[in-house]
């Protein structure tokens, strides 16, 4: 059976399965709580899996594997570990269970409803908000990314009607059942990821004649300033890039919206704790796996596509290419786990957005009272307004790949949210002292350091006479989104011990429900 038929028999499965659980789940998308958190009441394996799938998109496995596995070789895999031991353990470990306890006791929905309950700033809360529209569309626009090259190894139709056929699949089972049906379709996304990443790297391993063989051609490519085996060092040929990556890609999962949301739906301690291991062992193998796999990239050199001006290669073609002489049943498998990965995060973006831009600027400003059923109704008309607006944009991008200022903004996305974003959520679900001032110049630095970057690389600027500190932090999105994040969290605590603080007394009565005293079973706790 060819490779088309294949990946078509897999994908209608797929499709179909996908619209099943959308219309058997629309019984929880009643009412507000429900479609946008699935009535706090999401097991461990479900809320764990939707973190993953959230997290990793097909612009990890295609592009991020390709690029940072051609800059890194081996050492790449390190982006991978950080994911797993730092983006989704630590993650859980210092957020999951004060998030769920926090905000379910400010009844906070979103990431801006939570700054302005926990802060009791409205303006903080809107400002939360624009800064979430303004950034994820663009971050949704680039999950279309690699599918163009992955379908085009396996189907010949146009990219455009690749990228309708995902925005409106997405949106049916989105709409009609909200959290629950994106977090049993993030599973079932999730398993298919797992064992198509195995089956991948199992399948390249083979071809190139097994681990062994594979490395020492690996270790055979050249790289200036290097004898050889610069690929598979062990923290390759530019350990300080490679950390930059790490951060960005690890650090800055605790600021982004789509992904703390997760923690609020949890149901129990209990399966805090279970989704906690859940989590980083998907995150192992499919992290892992991905930026594994991309270190073989250089061993493909003469197969992908090259810039024709700057003579660097076009990276999201490395991992198409690699797997374009793959048997047909594994390019079949590839090509749904692209997919999954991209409907999946693409799923997860466009509930956050539609959410927090229904409860926390159109409500904030409606004159008039509006009701679960009319919030709802909002939220979903929201979902295929961004839906739409990001397949233009990933249309338009195809279409006038000069236009550099769309890709730019996808790049600086992550370090704005994250900047923004991280410092004032951790301090705030841990110390009292936090101040509404200190939070508002948190979202300034975040976002002024994306803007600056932004600015710096759609006009060309050379950065490289600002001095050997400021010309390495904005050469790149990533490298200046990991300084936004630090700096982030030296801004809140600085600013906050001189600026007004909160009534103590409301502060107090937030922290005292993480003290309220319950009884449990042995099992779950022993007696001193």
């Amino acid at each position: 059976m060819s490779k088309e038929v294949l990946s078509a028999i897999l994908l209608v499965i797929f499709f179909g399965v996908m619209l099943y659980v959308g219309y058997s789940t629309r019984k929880h998308a009643t009412d507000v709580n429900g479609f946008v958190l699935g009535g706090r009441s999401v097991g461990p394996w479900l809320t764990a899996f939707a973190f993953g799938t959230s997290y990793f998109s097909a612009v990890i496995f295609v592009g991020y594997a390709g690029q940072f596995g051609w800059n890194f070789g081996m050492s790449s895999t390190w982006a991978g570990l950080g994911n797993a031991f730092i983006g989704s353990l630590l993650a859980w470990n210092v957020l999951g269970r004060r998030t769920r306890i926090m905000t379910q006791h400010l009844d906070a929905k979103t990431m801006p409803d939570f700054f302005g309950k926990r802060f009791e700033s409205t303006p903080l809360k809107v400002a939360a908000s624009v800064i979430v529209f303004i950034f994820l569309i663009p971050y949704t626009a680039s999950l279309y990314n690699g599918l163009s090259s992955l379908f085009g190894m396996a189907f010949n139709v146009p990219y455009y009607v690749v990228i309708i056929v995902m925005a409106i699949l997405t949106g049916i089972y989105v709409i009609i059942g909200g959290y629950m049906a994106t977090a049993i379709n993030d599973f079932i996304q999730g398993i298919i990821m797992l064992f198509g990443i195995s089956a991948v790297i199992f399948s390249v391993l083979k071809q190139n004649g097994g681990l062994l063989l594979t490395m020492q051609k690996l270790s055979a490519v050249e790289c200036e300033g290097w004898s050889g085996g610069a690929f598979t060092s062990f923290l390759g040929p530019d350990p300080l890039a490679l950390l930059f990556v790490v951060m960005l890609t690890s650090l800055g999962t605790w600021g982004l919206p789509q992904m703390v949301g997760k923690f609020y739906a949890i149901k129990s301690e209990h399966d805090i704790q279970k989704g906690t291991i859940i989590s980083t062992v998907f995150a192992i193998i499919v992290a892992g796996g991905c930026y594994f796999l991309g270190g073989f990239g250089r061993l493909y050199a003469d197969k992908i596509a090259y810039n024709e001006v700057t003579g660097k290669p076009l990276f999201d073609t490395i991992i198409p290419n690699m797997l374009s002489t793959l048997p047909a049943f594994v390019i079949a498998i590839v090509i749904v786990l692209v997919l999954s990965a991209s409907m999946s995060t693409l799923s997860s973006l466009v509930l956050t957005s539609s959410s927090t831009f229904t409860l926390d600027v159109i409500k904030v400003a409606s004159k008039k009272e509006m009701d679960d059923k009319k919030q709802v109704r909002t939220m979903q008309i929201f979902i295929v307004f961004f839906i739409v607006v990001s397949a233009i944009i990933a249309i338009f991008k195809d279409a006038h790949p000069e236009v550099t200022f769309i890709a730019q903004m996808m790049g600086v996305s992550w370090g704005a949210l994250a900047g923004a974003f991280l410092a004032p959520f951790l301090y705030g679900l841990y110390w009292k002292g936090v101040t509404k001032a200190a939070t508002a110049v948190c979202y300034v630095w975040g976002c002024g350091i994306a803007i600056l970057q932004m600015i710096i690389t759609l006009s060309g600027t050379d950065v490289s006479g600002w001095g050997p500190i400021l010309g390495y932090i904005f050469r790149s999105s990533i490298n200046s989104g990991v300084i936004a994040m630090v700096g982030g969290l030296v801004i809140v605590p600085f600013f906050s011990l001189f600026t007004a603080k909160q009534d103590a007394k409301v502060v107090d009565e937030m922290f005292d429900w993480y003290d309220v005293k319950h009884e449990v079973s042995f099992k779950t706790s022993l007696n001193d």
